[in-house]
């Protein structure tokens, strides 16, 4: 957060204040098939564990040992040739599962995610519906694209709500109707379907808090992505992330400890790392048809 800079002063067209980040999440890319049962995710914690204590940082994981993995369904929409993700613009239906039936409702996740604060910040993502929705916005930390032992920073201005039954099968005017931000992108013709037809399972296994020291601490979480039907493994990822109401409670020397374990994790899980991606950007790139990348 030390790299973030301020978001200068602001407002959308209604009057309202540009929303500011209350996130910081560190994210790492992981090969998939180091991950091929419960005890694999495990494994990596016990890595991040031995990294953390190496560079005085607190690693809990009571109350997580005898926690089963979580598995959700997750699903990109998009037009055909990738309107929203070309514009930076993600479209994400995810669905929890318990006991191999779903719980809950489909949750909606809507996000602009680009390497420029102040962009991020000044894309209205707010919906046009009457119901409650959330808003998340995150400073996201990645290692760098060509090498290891450093980080690049992307802003994720995000919102989430329920699926909305009058959202199924819409085309991008009808999208727009929703997100108004959208009114400017791509065709209003276009339809919309899940990104190269692909539903991934989600394998997802909590395991543990890290303490950064000052108050400063972030659960971690190691997952799996696969594709449903044929189970092509995709990508893997360990990631951590801190929730504040203000920049000034994340203390300089706490910031400092995460850099520094955020740097060991790459340099001790080099044999683990998958460099220059992100879980989004795999699914976009699985039928050799790649977007304009923003991330």
């Amino acid at each position: 957060m030390n790299r973030v800079p301020m978001i200068r002063p602001g407002a959308y067209s209604d009057g309202h204040p540009l929303d500011t980040v209350h996130y910081f999440e560190c994210k790492l890319i992981l090969k998939p098939d180091r991950f091929t049962s419960p005890p694999t995710f495990h494994e990596f914690g016990r890595l991040a564990r031995r990294v953390a204590e190496g560079v005085d940082i607190g690693f809990s994981s009571g109350g997580f040992k005898d926690l089963r993995p979580r598995i959700r369904e997750v699903v990109f929409i998009d037009t055909k040739d990738f309107a929203l993700y070309n514009h930076a613009f993600i479209l994400r239906r995810r669905i929890a599962y318990e006991d191999g039936f779903p719980v809950g409702d489909p949750e909606i996740v809507f996000k602009y995610r680009y390497p420029d604060l102040q962009a991020a910040a000044e894309m209205d993502v707010r919906p046009n519906i009457a119901s409650p929705y959330r808003i998340k916005f995150k400073a996201e930390a990645l290692p760098l694209k060509e090498k290891l032992g450093g980080l690049r920073m992307l802003y994720s201005h995000n919102v989430e709500f329920p699926l909305l039954r009058q959202m199924q099968s819409v085309s991008l005017a009808g999208l727009a109707d929703f997100f108004p931000v959208l009114r400017n992108v791509g065709s209003s013709t276009k339809k919309l379907s899940f990104v190269n037809h692909t539903i991934v399972e989600e394998v997802l296994q909590d395991l543990g808090v890290l303490d950064f020291g000052k108050g400063v601490t972030a659960k971690c979480n190691a997952s799996l992505w696969r594709e449903r039907g044929e189970h092509k493994l995709l990508v893997g990822e360990f990631s951590y992330e801190c929730k504040f109401k203000r920049r000034n409670e994340l203390h300089e020397k706490a910031l400092e400890r995460c850099r520094h374990f955020f740097i060991a994790l790459q340099n001790a899980a080099r044999d683990w790392v998958s460099i220059g991606a992100t879980k989004t950007g795999i699914v976009y790139h699985l039928k050799g048809n790649p977007p304009c990348s923003h991330e």
